[in-house]
């Protein structure tokens, strides 16, 4: 599961970011040679930076490339080791739920009327990339900590 989620997060990333570049040159290009700007492609980039920054930050979770005490977690062994491993995957579960999904999910309600000037687009559905890196972080970090504990145990059972 894990496997599978971080190689569609990558995809999904690497497609998001390829669009933006596209955009961009193609913004530049109706700018400077054509003399008249295309009028979304600004807006959808903003939009598409979002997501890829959201996407990107559960990537790198299920990567565990995030920021972490990580001076503190490789000075450790054995049993107290697994418990930094738990405590810091256990509190990136927490800040998920409250603030990814929950904040998220309440911002994007308040804002789902309305709408982006340009495209048209709902600012809600924007936002909602919030609860959804939640989400994903949230079942990525389970799984970090069903792996902690496993590693664990098996480094327990081969010493």
């Amino acid at each position: 599961m894990k496997i599978f989620l971080n190689r569609l997060l990558s995809y999904l990333v690497s497609l998001l970011f390829l669009t933006m570049t596209f955009l961009v040159l193609w913004q530049v290009f109706t700018r400077y040679v054509l003399g008249n700007p295309s009028m979304f492609t600004e807006e959808l980039v903003l939009i598409i930076l979002v997501w890829t920054a959201y996407l990107g930050a559960a990537y790198a979770f299920g990567k565990r490339e995030h920021m972490s005490l990580v001076f503190l977690k490789e000075r450790m062994t054995g049993t107290r080791r697994k418990i930094v491993m738990v405590v810091i995957d256990a509190s990136i579960i927490a800040f998920s739920l409250l603030i990814l999904i929950y904040g998220g999910y309440m911002i994007s309600e308040s804002v789902f009327a309305v709408k982006t000037p340009i495209l048209g687009f709902s600012r809600g559905m924007i936002y909602i990339a919030t609860t959804v890196s939640g989400v994903i972080i949230t079942l990525l970090q389970v799984i970090n900590i069903v792996e902690d504990i496993q590693e664990e145990e098996e480094a327990e059972v081969k010493g």
